[in-house]
């Protein structure tokens, strides 16, 4: 599988037959002339993950791609599937499993909001989105949450030691001063076996 991360959320993954692009929200670039996509998942409604003024060009530059999104998001866009906690689907060669189903807790007085955290290929690729599911499956490759207000650096460690993948890609960076403090802290207690990339924004990369 190759990788683009576009920033923050937002990261396209390539099997060379499948095309899924999740959460292209706002603080994110780069997504906005892809095509040849299959899907276009969000995992919730916040604007970091959904960018509602340039993602209707890109769902008519890609009217083939399944649109999915969480029960939170569909009241307020047309013409996508709702993914509810354990619910499958099958896009292109891969299967896609939603886990998950609340937001990441950020204080008691702010409501949770439904998040869909989707398990891709059987555990090829695990976007958490703000959540910290620990998903059923073996993962390979987890998009691992970086920096948030609902998140400290102890508890992506804490998440990604549960989770034991392969590869560590962190996203969701863009709160962060410093992205690289927060690798180094998760390359230093990572668990025996996982690799933690910190990717290039816009560059292609084999996991």
């Amino acid at each position: 599988m190759k990788v683009v991360h576009f920033g923050h959320a937002c990261v396209l993954l390539d099997t060379g037959t499948t095309r899924i692009l999740i959460d292209p929200g706002t603080f994110s670039a780069g997504f906005e002339d892809l095509t040849d996509l299959d899907a276009v998942l969000i995992t919730h409604q916040h604007f970091d993950h959904i960018d509602v003024e340039r993602l209707p060009a890109l769902l008519a530059a890609n009217p083939q791609a399944q649109f999915i999104v969480d029960e939170g998001t569909a009241p307020t866009v047309e013409n996508a599937t709702v993914a509810r906690p354990g619910d499958t689907f099958k896009i292109g060669d891969q299967s896609v499993r939603v886990a998950g189903g609340q937001h990441a807790v950020i204080h008691a007085d702010i409501p949770t909001i439904p998040n869909a955290a989707y398990v891709i290929g059987d555990g090829a690729f695990y976007h958490p989105g703000d959540s910290l599911v620990v998903p059923d499956e073996d993962v390979d490759v987890l998009g691992l949450p970086a920096g948030a207000p609902w998140l400290k650096t102890g508890e992506a460690v804490d998440f990604l030691r549960a989770v034991k993948p392969r590869v560590a890609v962190p996203i969701h960076e863009k709160t962060l001063a410093s992205p690289q403090m927060a690798v180094r802290f998760f390359d230093m207690l990572k668990p025996d076996g996982t690799d933690v990339r910190l990717l290039t924004p816009g560059e292609e990369t084999a996991v």
